[in-house]
């Protein structure tokens, strides 16, 4: 899969922010990490590529809040070096061109999709 670096993250969130289309898959609040709502089609999104460089480098569970953020707050930085953006793939709305983040959450005894959208002023790039 692609490696999707900083520079070009950002200008995909960029471009995100510029549209206004309405679209089925803003009509539910991404601004967080959250399960994968039963609105969205997962056939409407392109994959286009990872935050991770080396998929076979162990990913660090590291979170990154110097805020005093969580995981589910809205405000909380995309710092994809740290989880779970570090789990990330980019995706694309094939209807607006709106992009997002997923990832597959694995527990003990079950997987399941999140997703979170990509805005720009929430982007950091720190190591």
């Amino acid at each position: 899969m692609l490696f999707i670096d900083f520079p070009t993250l950002s200008a995909l969130a960029a471009a995100s922010a510029r549209i206004a289309k309405k679209c089925s898959c803003c009509t539910v609040p991404l601004a967080a990490w959250q399960r994968l709502p039963t609105t969205l089609e997962l056939d409407r999104f392109e994959e286009l590529g990872a935050l991770r460089e080396d998929p076979y480098e162990e990913p660090t569970f590291a979170e990154y809040h110097p805020q005093g953020t969580r995981y589910d707050s809205e405000d909380a930085p995309i710092a994809p070096r740290y989880y779970p953006a570090n789990l990330s793939q980019v995706a694309r709305c094939l209807d607006c061109g709106r992009h997002y983040l997923r990832y597959n959450e694995a527990g003990g005894y079950f997987t399941e999709l999140r997703i979170r959208a990509l805005r720009p002023e929430m982007l950091v790039d720190v190591p």
